[in-house]
């Protein structure tokens, strides 16, 4: 026995999957001055609503809300169910602070104190 979905019914089903997946995710990507909801993220690369977004290529930033994920090069992958997925052909971690050029022991002070004098003290 096979399962025929007419094509309509599937449509409206792929439509409120993906209305669903954008309340509940904040993930964004950031093209130039645009931002676009992302559906689904992954290790080897996301997912938007297809349609709805322009042909996105090249250098973007990935956001969880406000905090920057990673900085990414992409290229388009296909489109099925809604969804426009693309690949990373290069996905780099963004950081809250500048690399170190040096090693820094895991026992290492955090900052040096200093003498402190005490008004009154001569």
């Amino acid at each position: 026995m096979t399962t025929y979905v007419p094509k309509s019914v599937q449509e409206a089903l792929d439509k409120a999957r993906i209305q669903g997946m954008k309340k509940k995710n904040r993930l964004r990507v950031h093209v130039g001055e645009e931002i676009y909801p992302v559906l689904r993220l992954w290790d080897r690369g996301f997912a938007v609503e297809e349609g709805a977004i322009p042909q996105l290529r090249g250098l973007v930033d990935l956001y969880e809300g406000t905090r920057h994920l990673s900085q990414c090069l992409i290229v388009a992958a296909d489109a099925e169910a809604g969804e426009m997925r693309y690949e990373f052909k290069r996905a780099t971690a963004a950081a809250d602070s500048a690399p170190l050029d040096f090693y820094r022991a895991p026992d290492a002070p955090m900052g040096l104190l200093g003498h402190e004098q005490h008004i009154g003290d001569n």
